[in-house]
């Protein structure tokens, strides 16, 4: 999809691949027949860059034909660079940085006000969580208690012009969740039983909302892509792409 469109961020879908693959497998309870289903679980991807993956998971669940990601980033397609609402499965268009999480604490407190079991589930950037307005959603998530909220931080810890720590260091991350009245854990994001163990904590029975600091790799399985910076913005070319999927049919 990103080679053929001539689009960027290939290195940041990557690296939460396996997050959504456990997301949509084993956690999230959507169903693909009825998109406006009241009881359904939230899911927003607030790195909103990370499109291509998130279009390819729901094709796979059923959302829509697979042949459509054929149009991605093509004049017309509503399959554009940054989520899309107009995607069927997707909720709320997202890309610019940073609100996300309040819009996901909008949907967890109206579940929890009209008593409703759905899980409201976020994914952040590393680089995203250098915005104010992600702790200002962290601090009343905190307060009212979100406890069927879910935040997952894709610690890939580079961003678009450098290293997270270079550009604003965010530690100690896990002990400003914690400051904020959050339920943290911090695991390996490429280790799927360690996910879903921790998704299967929500909703939290401390009464708090989770946080999921997941270290994880950008450009994870390519091995020319991983931890490069270059693959923030760019696209393979021809025998990049072979090169690419070869490594990426190898057994593991």
């Amino acid at each position: 999809m990103v080679y053929q469109a001539k689009a960027s961020h290939i290195g940041s879908c990557l690296s939460i691949a396996d997050i959504l693959a456990v997301l949509y497998d084993q956690v999230l309870k959507v169903n693909p027949a009825d998109l406006n289903w009241p009881l359904r679980d939230r899911f927003i991807l607030s790195k909103g860059h990370a499109a291509a993956v998130l279009y390819a998971v729901l094709a796979e669940k059923g959302f829509f034909p697979k042949e459509h990601l054929e149009t991605y980033c093509q004049e017309g397609s509503p399959y554009i660079g940054h989520v899309s609402h107009h995607v069927p499965g997707v909720e709320i268009s997202t890309g610019s940085l940073g609100h996300g999480l309040s819009i996901g604490c909008g949907m967890a407190l109206a579940g929890q006000r009209a008593k409703q079991p759905y899980k409201t589930v976020v994914a952040l950037s590393d680089g995203e969580l250098q915005e104010g307005s992600v702790w200002e959603a962290a601090l009343f998530a905190g307060h009212h208690r979100l406890n069927h909220l879910a935040a997952i931080v894709d610690y890939n810890k580079i961003q678009s012009f450098g290293r997270v720590k270079e550009v604003l260091d965010l530690e100690p991350l896990a002990d400003k969740w914690k400051a904020f009245q959050w339920s943290v854990h911090e695991i390996d994001g490429h280790d799927h039983g360690q996910l879903l163990n921790c998704l299967c904590q929500v909703p939290s029975e401390q009464g708090k909302p989770t946080v999921i600091i997941a270290h994880t790799i950008k450009g994870k399985g390519i091995s020319f892509m991983e931890n490069n910076l270059e693959w923030h913005y760019k696209t393979p070319n021809s025998q990049e792409l072979q090169e690419a999927l070869k490594e990426l049919e190898r057994p593991s």
